[in-house]
């Protein structure tokens, strides 16, 4: 087992993996940069380390350097940022260091968006329809998205968490889409290359969740709903879907595991689907490292994923079996971003007051205290609020309840826009699709636009009316997405924005 690993990462996940380390009698080191300063990983850790680089978190060779300079053995990328980059895995191993993932050449092959949608394809596994290769230029997304047909999807290779995606419902939209998906893929994820899909309207997004080790062994944990998003942000997951049955679930674990078993893959890595609603499935993409709802399903399978992949980088056998697994109970998680819940508009600042529930069956992930400063360079995500139960109406309401004693203040929070999710009587029947916000905002965008200007609501009643006007009016702005990123994210003094600061800065969030 590793004495010392180096966390090339921020944020609720550096946290994560410091605590497992923690139990396993690992040493930490944590980077940070300098707004970074203060954060929980930092304090946490067992060694830290300022980074002065312009590039960041972003900087393989100093993070490499570093790893080597302060006794490492294995660095751990998290999730975003390097956490997919076959270079920097190659590197690591050039450096002799472990990288805690893929390999490079299989990451090159399953993280890059659109090698692995050619290979699972090129197998006989079912994919969403789209142009094979990179989009180097508008003169090959054009034909491309014409026989596609419109709406398309603009998608980062090397993508995540909805950056570096664009929705194209129309040809005037597409240059501009093409050149800021481009540029945001290239400021979060240092690759700026994207292909097209066609985009499948009224189905779910679901992922299934395996682990391989280093001897043939590969085992599916069961499967996570991410269905409920905006603008491809995942908003709410939860396991096991409400849709799924037990022989669907067992074929698209079956289909994951031999994809896995054919290209050699080792570690944690996730392969996300469509469901349309004839219950058909069609491969999107594999995550080639730990995800932000990873979580869930480990409330539900008993298992550290964290503890998992070390074991697994470190040449340690699974030790168990597809037939030992036990998926158990139900669990969903609501990510609480620092972002006004009407508006998405981002809140950084200074926590004032930081209270997070607790009780039976309630897990809350997060790198926020009271005093820490949010600020404007990095995600939105402040914490993960994840609750466990025996049924789905149990956890709905544990849930409800655990919202309602989360209390922040000093920031605005998506707390209220998750309370009115969990009391939407559609979402509690599971009837729920991945434009399923989007038509709510719709519905909610027109109810708001009838109302009428009354002289004789009070002060607090006026401002909420406006509030809704203009909220409205945003999404109607927002739909027209290239408008936001039109601008090109670099300062005159030559440092990059963040995309959050972009969206702060340009109309949305």
């Amino acid at each position: 087992m590793f004495r010392k690993i180096l966390i090339a990462n921020r944020g609720e996940i550096a946290v994560r993996i410091i605590r497992t380390c923690q139990e396993m009698q690992v040493k930490t080191i944590a980077i940070y940069t300098e707004v970074d300063s203060d954060s929980l990983h930092v304090k946490l850790a067992d060694e830290a380390v300022k980074c002065v680089s312009r590039t960041g978190y972003l900087d393989m060779e100093w993070i490499i350097q570093k790893a080597v300079n302060m006794g490492a053995q294995a660095i751990h990328p998290g999730y975003g940022f390097l956490a997919e980059n076959p270079l920097f895995a190659k590197k690591i191993l050039e450096a002799g260091l472990v990288f805690i993932g893929p390999d490079a050449h299989t990451m090159a092959l399953m993280g890059d968006k659109s090698k692995a949608r050619e290979t699972m394809a090129s197998s006989g596994f079912p994919v969403v329809p789209g142009g094979t290769g990179i989009v180097m230029s508008t003169e090959e997304a054009l034909p491309m998205a014409r026989t596609l047909g419109y709406p398309v999807l603009i998608k980062a290779v090397a993508g995540g968490g909805g950056r570096g995606m664009r929705l194209v419902l129309e040809e005037d939209q597409l240059v501009l889409s093409l050149e800021s998906a481009s540029s945001e893929a290239k400021a979060c994820f240092n690759n700026s290359d994207v292909y097209l899909e066609k985009y499948l309207e009224g189905c779910r997004h679901v992922e299934i969740q395996i682990l391989a080790d280093n001897y043939g062994e590969v085992v599916s944990l069961g499967e996570r709903d991410c269905s409920i998003q905006r603008r491809h942000q995942k908003l709410i997951e939860e396991s096991p879907s409400p849709a799924l049955t037990p022989e669907l679930r067992n074929r698209m674990s079956e289909v994951s595991c031999n994809a896995v078993k054919a290209v050699g893959y080792r570690g944690a890595g996730t392969l996300e689907f469509l469901l349309d609603k004839d219950l058909n499935f069609y491969f999107m993409e594999m995550n080639t490292r730990i995800q932000v709802e990873h979580t869930i399903t480990e409330l539900i399978c008993g298992l550290d994923l964290i503890k998992e992949q070390i074991r697994i980088a470190a040449g340690e056998p699974l030790g168990y079996k597809q037939t030992d697994i036990r998926l158990t109970g139900w669990a969903m998680e609501c990510r609480i971003n620092a972002e006004d819940p009407v508006t998405f508009m981002p809140s950084p600042g200074k926590i004032e007051y930081f209270r997070p529930p607790g009780g039976f069956g309630v897990r809350v992930d997060s790198a926020a205290y009271s005093g820490y400063t949010v600020t404007p360079f990095y995600d939105s995500l402040i914490s993960k609020l994840l609750v466990y139960g025996r049924t789905r109406a149990e956890v709905l309401a544990r849930m409800q309840r655990a919202l309602a004693e989360f209390s922040i203040s000093g920031v605005k929070t998506t707390i209220p826009f998750h309370q009115r999710i969990l009391a939407d009587k559609d979402f509690q029947r599971g009837k729920f699709t991945t434009d399923f916000i989007q038509k709510k905002l719709d519905s909610e965008k027109e109810n708001s636009l009838e109302l009428e200007y009354h002289s004789d609501l009070d002060d607090q009643a006026r401002d909420n009316l406006l509030i809704a006007v203009l909220s409205a009016a945003i999404e109607t702005y927002e739909k027209s997405e290239h408008v936001r990123y039109r601008i090109i994210n670099i300062q005159p003094s030559g440092k990059m924005r963040s995309a959050w600061r972009l969206a702060s800065l340009y109309g949305g969030g």
